[in-house]
């Protein structure tokens, strides 16, 4: 889909090659109409660069506000509908009998935007047979939708402006636009015709004829902004009623019609001279009454306009109010004030129902119904049932509803039935709000049939009505009451609830601010764009399927002020594993750790700097085994003492009825949690009418979000500590033991990046080494300070250090009483045995651990003194408390004959080879021993089974085998996807 970016750098370039049109077939609901940055630009390029820029409305038809982003929704842009001729219909779509008369596409998106603004500004044809990629083995196939009528309407207005330049007239995007609107072919005469199709189907001759006797007129443009009396809601671009309320008295609204020159032009040559005299129309002065003229300068001027909407029947109402040139009428209206009005229908029934029955359907033809929902209503239950008819009949049912500072709230269906027929459907609602029924057949639906469709359409509106819709568990021990209640009719009480997601908040760990230098990053003012880069990581301990949040940012691309975002997600080895951006998409992750990049952009440096410690939610989806299902209790003791389960009950209307949800079982909560992150879900409280139990039980007519804070993490007993012993030990030895203790913590905190701190390093641990011979975690510390040494030019010394340092270790350790240990079984209720479980369980992992890597260095010492190889076969671990590589000891003397094989039989006594943690000393062995297919094998199945992210050496090690055998050609096919597999570098945003 399209991105900030991408629109960003089209516009530029489209003013760096002086282009005079834009088409753009994008769109996307908005929050708010005529609003966000790339409005802002848009404005700029139309404005001050004479650019016509012309979109596609959209194609969420048939129900009204449904037009999207910019296309529907901005003022500088040309909104398209799609319209079918019946001559496309017969020629495109090959139907068997046209429809005699030319209409809008059912799908089309349809005004007024939620201001009131009418959305489409005209239609153009929204079909055709166009050309389509190759790789579709076709050169051309039939398409549809706004995104054909769009580039449609922009071919025809091209032909105008090569018109207007062979003629030598100045291009302005006012003049054009207006020449395009007043000319225009009107589609239908009922009132949801005007915001379906605009002012009609667009006339390139005529519009050309009204640019031609406009050629002395200046280029204006007329901006309206609207108020309602006595509110201090912001501007408006039309007057909308749709609420009940807003149906039963007279509104009085102040219009201010400004006109809008090009920037640029002669302030005494244009501005000042400009006056005119304008006649005030209303479409119906006996419901929308206005002034009858209005003297306009170039400061604009206001005049009021009164609403009447109380004489009006139920449904649908469109009117206009336009201004006229006195002087010159054949101009046609200069500027439209479009007043949409929906005065729904209020239910007096003592059930919540309402039926529209013996509606009549012909292909393409809607019927509108508009209804107040009831206060507590909030979900639908819905019967829709046709009569008998010959072939099948395919509709479209939308229900739409408005809510502030909210996407328009939508659902949709489409339905094919077989004669006669029922369907039911079920949705959620917002209670209180009008709501829109749309019943549309298709317009190519029933063609050649010359029976009607007959539908009848029972909404039974159902309703709980809780204190709290989004239920916030804090953590505690404490339930939460909920008080639920109906007010329509008796409704089934049976509350579920479930956790099913973790999100973890992050704070970047770095961010950074530069100017795009690339012409195609810099404004046609001169501007410089700005980009903040926020640099995230995270980790997870096992396989997880996540989703990156950013509140602040997502679901917007052309209703916010910041220009553009993107993130990658990357692991240690440079690979991208997901990217995304205002709609962040699941990504399935392997156990590692990632980087997260954020990239944002603007102009504007304050914009910026306020974002630089933005947070970021990782979202976690828990498996269905994982998932918590919350109880509810009937008593506010019952999460704790277990009694007083609340599972249902059936609600009377006007009788409230308290139950309380509780927290989660501890025991159930998912590991990983840490203070700060939050297990979120749904809660639902009602149930379908006929569903029986444990059937569909996923299924609820309507959920609410539920959060539970994960508290602060519990306080692990002293188990580790073997206090009886320490008890036993005097003052002076548990002195010495925490002094030995800091020393070695120190040791691993030492820098080892210059060869100084090198020394001092190795000086230390010579020290400590002959200070605590014997013991294990300071020899395997040291131990593993050696192995973080990848550098060391001398690699047969290097590892022959490791080799010493395992051998200490080894020898620490008493194998025979860890041997006759692991023999005995443990009693699981002895805390003392448990301890020593857990003492000698470490041992057997440090003495394993020394021994798989002695094993690495000694084979690694043979290929080195062989000539075979000269790189290294360790998995670095990457632990964060290793230290860096640095000399220790020297090398040993000469070794055993076949050391290795000796080895490599005393790991198989205490661990199993073929474990993906040893597995490598296996393969290695396989190879020794000159069986280089069994150890391919191994490899293979080792890599296939390991559930962290690829390990570079053991793809090399896959490489160097496969050459071995002397399967060229899989070498080649692994050598490419090592380029895939590690990158050399993240790509660039």
């Amino acid at each position: 889909m399209e991105t900030g970016t991408g629109l960003t750098r089209a516009l530029i370039a489209a003013v760096e090659h002086k282009c005079d049109l834009i088409n753009m077939s994008y769109g996307e609901p908005a929050l708010l109409p005529d609003y966000g940055r790339f409005v802002d630009l848009v404005n700029e390029v139309v404005n001050k660069h004479r650019l016509i820029f012309v979109s596609s409305a959209g194609n969420s038809g048939p129900a009204l506000s449904t037009v999207g982003a910019p296309g529907g929704t901005t003022s500088s842009i040309i909104g398209i509908g799609a319209y079918v001729s019946p001559a496309m219909a017969a020629g495109a779509h090959c139907v068997v009998e046209p429809p005699s008369e030319g209409l809008e596409y059912t799908w089309s998106s349809r005004g007024p935007a939620v201001d009131g603004d009418i959305g489409v500004s005209l239609s153009a044809p929204g079909g055709a047979i166009a050309p389509v990629p190759t790789w579709t083995l076709q050169r051309r196939m039939l398409m549809n939708g706004t995104s054909m009528a769009s580039p449609s309407a922009c071919g025809g207005i091209a032909l105008l402006l090569s018109a207007m330049k062979a003629e030598g007239m100045p291009v302005s995007p006012y003049v054009v636009r207006k020449a395009l609107e007043n000319t225009t072919t009107p589609v239908g005469d009922q009132p949801a015709d005007k915001l379906s199709t605009g002012e009609g189907l667009m006339q390139v001759d005529k519009a050309y004829e009204y640019i031609q006797r406009s050629r002395d007129i200046p280029s204006v443009w007329y901006q309206v902004k609207i108020n309602q009396a006595g509110k201090s809601t912001p501007t408006s671009r039309g007057i909308y009623l749709r609420e009940a309320a807003d149906c039963t008295q007279s509104t009085e609204w102040t219009v201010q019609v400004d006109p809008v020159f090009h920037e640029g032009v002669s302030n005494l040559e244009q501005l000042v001279p400009f006056e005119e005299c304008l006649e005030i129309h209303s479409t119906d002065p006996t419901i929308v009454k206005a002034a009858a003229y209005v003297l306009l300068t170039h400061n604009g001027r206001n005049f009021s306009v009164v609403v009447d909407p109380t004489k009006l029947s139920d449904g649908l109402h469109y009117f206009e109010i336009y201004g006229v040139d006195c002087k010159a009428s054949w101009r046609g209206p200069l500027f439209r004030i479009p007043v949409t009005i929906t005065k729904p229908i209020t239910i007096c029934n003592r059930l919540p129902v309402i039926s529209f029955s013996g509606m009549s359907f012909v292909p393409g033809h809607i019927e509108r119904r508009y209804i107040k929902v009831p206060s507590s209503a909030n979900w639908v239950e819905a019967t829709m049932r046709t009569s008998h008819f010959d072939t099948a009949r395919r509709f479209f049912v939308d229900v739409v509803q408005i809510c502030p500072l909210q996407r328009p709230k939508k659902w949709e269906s489409v339905a094919t039935f077989s004669s006669p027929a029922s369907k039911s459907f079920a949705f959620s609602v917002e209670g209180g709000r009008t709501m829109e029924l749309a019943v549309a057949q298709f317009w190519m639906s029933g063609i050649g049939s010359c029976e009607a469709t007959v539908v009848d359409f029972e909404i039974f509106f159902h309703g709980i009505v809780v204190n709290k819709n989004e239920v916030l568990l804090d953590g505690s021990e404490g339930p939460l009451r909920i008080d639920a209640e109906t007010q329509l009719s008796s409704e089934k009480l049976a509350p579920v609830a479930s956790l099913n997601k973790l999100r973890f908040p992050y704070r970047p760990v770095e961010s950074r601010i530069c100017a795009l230098a690339s012409n195609r990053d810099k404004l046609p003012s001169g501007n410089l764009i700005l980009a903040l880069v926020l640099i995230y990581k995270f980790k997870l301990e096992e396989r997880a399927e996540i989703t990156p949040q950013i509140p602040l940012l997502n679901n917007r691309i052309y209703d916010t002020k910041f220009e553009s975002q993107f993130y990658m997600i990357s692991d240690d080895n440079k690979r991208v594993h997901a990217m995304g951006d205002v709609y962040p998409k699941s990504s399935k992750l392997p156990k590692g750790e990632y980087m997260l990049q954020l990239y944002l952009r603007h102009d504007n440096i304050q914009c910026l700097e306020r974002m630089k410690q933005l947070v970021l939610f990782i979202e976690k989806t828990l498996d269905d085994k994982e998932a918590i299902r919350l109880n509810f209790f009937s008593e506010p003791d019952g999460p704790v003492i277990g009694n007083g389960a609340f599972n249902s009950s059936v609600l009377i209307p006007g009788k409230r009825e308290s139950f309380y949800v509780g927290p989660p079982v501890k025991e159930k909560l998912p590991k990983g949690l840490t203070q700060g992150s939050v297990l979120v879900g749904t809660i639902s409280y009602g149930k379908l009418s006929g569903q029986e139990e444990g059937k569909d039980s996923q299924q609820h007519p309507v959920s609410y979000p539920v959060c539970f804070i994960v508290p602060p993490i519990k306080l692990e007993d002293d188990k580790g500590k073997d206090t009886s012993l320490s008890e036993s030990k005097s003052v002076a030895e548990r002195l010495e033991e925490e002094v030995r203790d800091a020393k070695i913590k120190m040791l691993t905190s030492l820098s080892l990046n210059s060869c100084e701190e090198r020394c001092e390093w190795r000086k230390l641990s010579v020290s400590l080494k002959s200070e605590y011979p014997k013991y294990t975690p300071l020899l395997v510390r040291i131990m593993e300070g050696l192995l973080s040494q990848s550098n060391n030019e001398d690699k047969i010394v290097h590892n022959g250090e490791i080799v010493e340092a395992a051998n200490d270790v080894i020898d620490s350790i008493d194998r025979d009483e860890l041997a006759k240990y692991l023999l005995l079984r443990n009693d699981p209720d002895d805390v003392e045995s448990e301890k020593f479980k857990k003492k000698m369980e470490a041992a057997r992992d440090q003495l394993a651990e020394a021994l798989y890597q002695k094993g690495l260095a000694l084979y690694e010492i043979e290929m080195l003194k062989d000539g075979k190889a000269a790189t290294s076969i360790r998995i670095e671990d990457h632990k964060d408390d290793v230290p860096s590589a640095a000399h220790l000891l020297t090398p040993g003397s000469s070794l055993p004959l076949d050391a290795f094989e000796e080895n490599f039989k005393e790991l198989l006594k205490w661990v199993d080879i073929k474990s993906s943690k040893y597995g490598t000393l296996y393969v290695l062995h396989e190879r020794r021993t000159g069986r280089s297919g069994t150890a391919l094998k191994a490899l293979i199945d080792m890599i296939q089974d390991d559930p962290e992210l690829p390990k570079k050496k053991l793809y090399e090690l896959k490489l160097s085998l496969l050459k071995e055998i002397g399967w060229i050609h899989l070498v080649e096919y692994e050598q490419q996807w090592m380029h895939v597999r590690f990158p050399a570098s993240l790509p660039l945003f």
